[in-house]
């Protein structure tokens, strides 16, 4: 038998130890680490207007109907604070869950998305289409800074690591909304399980992860969950717990 380091196995009888179902440690952080929705198409004529150089893109329709499906999701949980990123996707991805749980989303400027050098303002994607000899290499280092002047890997690993710490210590036993990007929610995970670089790497817009912290250990308890994307999805039916 074993137990996770949430769960505990109290016991039914003197020799008895029954499995019991993982609940976060005392003055745990739980996190819900949530990718904003699908955003505007990039364009060669029309780039990204740039938010302390960062590509800042609006959510297209496909997003927005994302963003009120987790607020459906997320509507009736159990969550104590909203935080956004300095980026509009994930502020505009939060306003139906905040408007529907009367909460004031909090910015989290350590968790924007990582800084792409030379391909900000939607060229990634189209450089990630063509599949070039820097795009390969991209994926086979896993290294975002293979991109001319974009984020060292170390530095970007370190800046997500203190935004996640800063965030557990200043709210112990508490359940956060984190409406954020897909490269920092696969490098916050990477981090927890101690995995490749991009292991984690390509949540759908609009999933759901969930990391629990506690002290120095990070807990991975979900990730892409994406079940309130589905058509034939009922909110009440299925609560995320």
């Amino acid at each position: 038998m074993t137990t996770s380091p949430g769960s505990s196995g109290s016991p039914g009888s003197p020799d008895e130890y029954r499995q019991a179902r993982f609940q976060p440690p005392a003055g745990a952080t739980e996190l819900l680490l949530i990718r904003h929705g699908e955003s505007e198409p990039a364009r060669p004529d029309r780039p990204f207007p740039l938010v302390d150089g960062h590509g800042d893109p609006e959510l297209a329709p496909g997003g927005r109907e994302q963003a009120e499906r987790v607020a459906l999701r997320l509507g009736g949980e159990h969550v104590d604070a909203i935080h956004v990123t300095t980026l509009r996707r994930t502020v505009q991805t939060a306003a139906p869950l905040a408007a529907r749980l009367g909460l004031e989303p909090v910015v989290t400027a350590g968790l924007r998305e990582v800084h792409l050098g030379a391909w900000e303002g939607g060229l990634f994607r189209r450089m990630v289409a063509e599949n070039g000899p820097v795009a390969q290499r991209l994926w086979a280092e896993e290294r975002w800074d293979v991109i001319p002047g974009a984020e060292p890997a170390e530095k970007f690993a370190a800046r997500v690591r203190a935004a996640v710490d800063g965030l557990a210590a200043a709210n112990p036993g508490r359940r956060l909304a984190v409406f954020t990007h897909g490269g920092v929610i696969a490098q916050a995970l990477a981090l927890a399980a101690r995995s490749r670089p991009f292991a984690f790497l390509g949540c759908d817009n609009g999933s759901i992860s969930h990391l629990v912290v506690v002290g120095p250990q990070w807990i991975v308890r979900r990730y892409n969950d994406t079940a309130h994307l589905d058509p034939g999805f009922a909110a009440a039916a299925r609560p995320l717990t």
